[in-house]
């Protein structure tokens, strides 16, 4: 039981530290596909190969097959988030609901709330119905209170919850003694539990979906790096243009599907901040340690604490659990191959131990990490110029496995120029002031995160939110 230089952290003899993820070492890291060869015109292109940028593509094909439509992905198409997240198709949106009702009205607010729990059963319905074996399971979504102020927060917000829209079938409060029954965490005052959430596999459904849209005939260009995206000028023949290293691609629509690595493409440094997110997978737990554990039903897991976990019940019996680790590189660096640094590993397994003593002696098998988008006010967006041809979806902080669905979709809408239920919603169109530059970025940053542990730290002696919290979230602009 070697700790391979992680703080005392128990591993496993094959413990590995990146590689992308554990989700890529179950299946297999894919090949790449060719590269873009040479310039060419298309009529929707679109920039990363991820959820966001398989799902629009999909829909489009599915809606018009003659479209022809290219992905251009500078790694191979599932290389960031999308096979590297916590697995929660959940029906949570980023982003302050007062914000999204002051653009268009309250009620599209929980119209969009209600497009969210819809959004994750039409994921589970394209899986089923062109066979992709994502290991899903929907078994719902818990939050757990473990103190006070924890159980405070959660019922404030329950009741908040209420006026927009959630029923009782939506989302409930469970008693300590309920909570037990599903899953025996130590020191849980109380929980909620919504069903609209499954646990997946990611990378299984981000190679699904890219076998998926190259069987349609999209055209998935790996290894191409695209530097700039430009808008519709006379001098193409009135198209938008995706500039790479291996040519340019012009067409109708150009969208830009980047999420975290949007930094990378000129012009959009200050667009959204790559947040880091880290993961840590046990090895499988026996089931003596289960029988004490519980979580039968498989549901998904997330504490009320400001520097938040969550956590699945992998399918082969390990619990995989994340968490924001070292929260931003500064200059918007991102990581290399999804290594993450040794005092987040030994973070990430004392959360583990905390919430379920019975796991103590479990080995750590793998720890990895990856960005995601944050915007300014950490709000999601999805938008359409038809004048410049231009086009985004993203800024997801966390929550992107199921609203990516639901951009795709919206996007589809966007570009066939349909007047939908989906293209009315508030998220439609939204403009985000850019974050500061550097060293503003990063320090505001590192002074966020400090006050959320500082406020979860004296969170654990006191019966309320702490003022640290309030603070982080005003610095925020939440």
């Amino acid at each position: 039981m070697s700790d391979n230089g992680l703080n005392g952290v128990p591993v496993t003899g094959d413990f590995a530290n990146g590689g992308l993820s554990f989700w890529y070492r179950q299946i297999g890291v894919p090949g790449q596909r060719p590269a873009l060869p040479g310039s060419r015109d298309y009529d929707v292109a679109i920039v990363g190969g991820g959820y966001t940028g398989m799902w629009t593509a999909y829909y489009l094909k599915k809606a018009q097959p003659g479209l022809r439509i290219a992905i251009l992905e500078r790694e191979f198409a599932g290389f960031g988030a999308s096979g590297r997240n916590g697995g929660w198709l959940s029906a949570e949106f980023a982003g302050s609901r007062e914000r999204h009702a002051a653009a268009r009205g309250r009620q599209a607010m929980i119209d969009l709330q209600h497009a969210m729990f819809t959004a994750v059963d039409e994921v589970i319905e394209v899986a089923r119905a062109e066979g992709i074996d994502a290991d899903i399971r929907k078994g719902g979504l818990i939050h757990v209170a473990t103190n006070p102020a924890q159980d405070r927060r959660m019922r404030a917000n329950l009741a908040a919850l209420r006026t927009w829209g959630f029923t009782e079938q939506d989302m409930r409060l469970l008693t300590a003694s309920e909570l037990a029954g599903r899953i025996r965490i130590a020191g849980a005052l109380s929980g909620t539990y919504s069903p609209h959430c499954a646990r997946i596999q990611p990378a299984k459904l981000a190679l699904g979906l890219a076998r998926v849209v190259s069987d349609l005939g999209v055209d998935l260009f790996e290894g191409t790096t695209v530097t700039e995206i430009l808008p519709r000028t006379p001098g193409r023949a009135g198209k938008a243009a995706a500039v790479t290293d291996q040519g340019t691609v012009t067409a109708e629509y150009v969208i830009r599907a980047t999420e975290g690595f949007t930094a990378s493409i000129k012009g959009q440094h200050r667009q959204w901040l790559p947040m880091n997110s880290s993961m840590i997978v046990t090895e499988p737990l026996p089931d003596e340690v289960w029988e004490r554990i519980g979580w039968q039903g498989y549901e998904l897991l997330g504490d009320e604490a400001h520097a938040y976990c969550y956590a699945q019940r992998t399918a082969d019996g390990r619990i995989a659990i994340g968490g924001r680790g070292v929260p931003y590189r500064y200059g918007s660096r991102t990581d290399v191959r999804g290594a993450t640094q040794p005092q987040t590993v030994a973070a990430l397994r004392k959360i583990l131990t905390a919430l379920f003593p019975a796991a103590a002696e479990a080995r750590i098998q793998h720890s990895w990490c990856g960005v995601l988008g944050v915007p300014r006010d950490w709000c999601s967006t999805v938008h359409l110029d038809h004048t410049t041809g231009l086009g985004w979806a993203g800024g997801y902080v966390g929550s992107g496995v199921t609203t990516t669905n639901l951009a795709g979709r919206t996007l589809r809408d966007l570009v066939l120029r349909r007047d939908t239920e989906l293209t009315a919603l508030p998220w439609v169109g939204r403009q985000v002031r850019q974050w500061e530059p550097e060293p503003l970025r990063w320090i505001g940053v590192q002074v966020i995160y400090s006050l959320f542990r500082a406020a979860d730290r004296r969170e654990t002696r006191m019966e309320g939110t702490s003022a640290y919290a309030r603070l982080a979230n005003l610095i925020a602009g939440r």
